[in-house]
């Protein structure tokens, strides 16, 4: 069984005959599931299941649910999320060369992919490919509704297997696919039927292309293709092989160019010293080289050597239509030339991780109008000039931002909202979501002093068998996070536990630590704040800049990496963050997946027996 393809389209018909899909950017995937055995099966019949281990695993654990429906088969798209409307097909391509079983083991825990399910093939062992689409999906959601699982795709919902949400508006679709940078939409009509291995004109794809300005530098006569390149670091950079796209007329005058002007190079090339400049839509770049490349213009007025790496990015990252940039070149963090425009591509690539953490709070900002080290001010109110697009909500008088989306982040980053603090519950419930312990030194240069508060908090809370998870401060500290289940407890309960916790440290290690409130107290120990975790207080949201004179991020970091020799904030800029998301991806992504609910329970009710109520104050008065 070979999956039917979609047609190609400039652009997706409207109409009640037609609904509307993400396009998700990973491997196609059938996913055959009989009673005893699974399989993931590739567009070209390839067998996925040693690659993906994951996936499989997670369909064992869901045999029970699934049962009743079994044997059952699947159509959909193994991906990389790093949101509910983007996929990194360049995550899933390495795990689909790599061969090594340990080495696919671990990247399936830091990496884990999901198989997004948009079409049902069979179900109780009857193929049901001869029904309408629309019938298909009804039996689908039935399916999805009766073992448990979301409606559409939910990252904060722990299952790899996943539904695709259907949509009957291609406007909103639109706008969602440019806003979130998805790989494209897909147009399927209600009455389709499912073809094995065809290509069908009743599914079509549009794609979400981005254009990169490319500096073309050669020419192969042999096989007909071009080379793009673009400056890095004052060296020319292939990006891109690309030779469709063209009309007749432009490929030949660009052939006629190098072949009268160029230099020959080997038997069939011929090369150009940097002057002509092209635009190629792609839809990403993969590290080495632009994705599904085509000829889109040449860029006459276009100066070579403003093609660089740093405006292919702002060029792949295009930001919504709705945000209007204001003095872009504008210098932010000087100490690294980062400019406003920089700043803004940061948080464009950063807003799958930074906005999860977010949404639905009600943010207290910290603006920079002359960027970092310079003044600043606090912002809580939304001004009046805020476009209609960005959300409010009012409490205590005072009308909160809420950013639930990149259109908001990306406009409070070019009003230079360069710190985001949130307050430990969203706006929905006056109950923390996670304890956090802020790890405070006097200054950066006692740094070990938060190294050495991580590793004992930790210590006691696997003795406790709680789940927890680490960041810098984006400053001279660390923070501890506790996640805990939505409205399970009151701020009073998990001060118990974190005033208890403060107070043994410090009993330990009183030369170390201290939870006294006046610095000219302190000396030279380190702070243990549980004071602060309290309604209405905030905390620094993970990713969010700092602003510092390096602008350093608050950044997520893996346990282990206490332990390295050099672990210090001043690692943590915003470029380093980026290519540390690419690398080691994100600590933090199964937080709200691993919250801690009886286990934290069974804690507070062993604190109460232990504590003895008049040696603790615990509500710090």
């Amino acid at each position: 069984m070979k999956p039917m393809r979609l047609t190609t389209a400039h652009d997706i018909p409207a109409g009640t005959d037609w609904v509307y899909e993400l396009k998700y950017d990973g491997f196609r995937t059938i996913l055959i599931w009989e009673e005893n055995e699974i399989h993931l099966e590739s567009r070209a019949g390839k067998r996925l299941n040693e690659q993906f281990p994951e996936v499989i695993e997670q369909c064992e654990q869901l045999r029970d649910q699934f049962a009743p429906f079994l044997p059952l088969t699947f159509d959909g798209e193994l991906v990389y999320l790093l949101d509910e409307q983007q996929s990194d097909f360049a995550r899933v391509q390495q795990r689909g060369r790599l061969k090594n079983k340990e080495t696919i083991r671990l990247q399936a825990e830091k990496f884990p992919c999901h198989l997004i399910v948009f079409d049902l093939l069979r179900s109780m062992g009857k193929s049901v490919v001869d029904l309408p689409l629309m019938d298909r999906k009804k039996q689908l959601q039935q399916i999805f509704q009766k073992v448990q699982l979301p409606p559409s795709v939910k990252l904060e919902h722990p299952s790899l297997l996943q539904l695709i949400h259907t949509d009957p508006n291609p406007e909103y679709m639109k706008k969602l696919m440019t806003t979130y940078l998805a790989e494209g939409l897909v147009a399927k009509k209600k009455t389709s039927k499912w073809h094995d291995n065809i290509r069908s004109k009743e599914w079509l794809k549009m794609k979400n292309w981005r254009y990169v300005s490319v500096i073309v530098t050669r020419f192969d006569k042999e096989n007909g293709y071009f080379q793009g390149c673009i400056y890095q670091e004052d060296h020319l950079t292939e990006v891109v092989q690309f030779k469709h796209g063209f009309s007749k007329e432009e490929e030949q005058t660009l052939r006629t160019l190098f072949q009268t002007k160029g230099k020959r190079i080997g038997a069939s090339g011929y090369e150009i010293l940097p002057s002509i400049v092209a635009s190629i839509a792609c839809i990403s770049f993969d590290g080495s080289a632009l994705r599904e490349p085509r000829f889109s213009s040449f860029l006459l007025d276009a100066d070579p050597a403003a093609c660089t790496f740093q405006q292919m990015l702002k060029q792949l990252y295009p930001l919504p239509a709705v945000i209007d940039i204001t003095h872009p070149e504008k210098p932010i963090v000087p100490a690294l030339h980062l400019n406003k425009a920089d700043y803004l591509l940061y948080l464009r690539q950063v807003a799958p991780y930074l906005l999860p953490f977010l949404r639905e709070r009600r943010l207290t900002l910290i603006r920079y109008p002359h960027g970092t080290g310079d003044e600043f001010f606090y912002q809580k109110s939304t001004p009046a000039y805020a476009p209609d697009f960005v959300l409010t909500d009012q409490a205590d008088d005072i009308s909160y931002t809420v950013c639930n989306d990149p259109q908001t982040l990306l406009w409070l980053g070019n009003q230079l909202a360069m710190e985001f603090h949130i307050p430990f519950e969203t706006r929905d419930t006056d109950r923390p979501t996670e304890i956090v312990f802020d790890l405070d030194p006097p200054t950066v240069n006692e740094f070990h002093l938060a190294i050495e508060a991580a590793k004992r908090i930790k210590a006691l809370l696997d003795g406790l068998f709680l789940t927890a998870f680490l960041k810098t401060s984006g400053g001279k500290g660390l923070q501890v996070y506790i996640p805990l289940k939505k409205d399970a407890f009151t701020y009073e309960e998990t001060r118990t536990s974190t005033a208890f916790i403060c107070q043994f440290l410090c009993e330990q290690a009183p030369e170390l630590f201290t939870m006294e409130r006046l610095k000219k107290k302190r000396g030279n120990r380190l702070y243990l704040d549980y004071i602060q975790h309290d309604a209405g207080k905030t905390i620094i949201a993970p990713y969010s800049p700092r602003g510092n004179e390096l602008g350093l991020v608050a950044t997520p970091l893996e346990w282990d990496e206490l332990h390295h020799d050099g672990l210090h904030p001043s690692l943590f800029t915003m470029p380093a963050v980026i290519e540390r998301l690419k690398e080691k991806g994100d600590p933090f992504r199964r937080m709200r997946h691993l919250v801690n609910d009886d286990t934290f329970r069974q804690v507070l009710h062993r604190l109460e027996d232990i504590i003895p109520s008049h040696k603790m104050d615990i509500r710090g008065h």
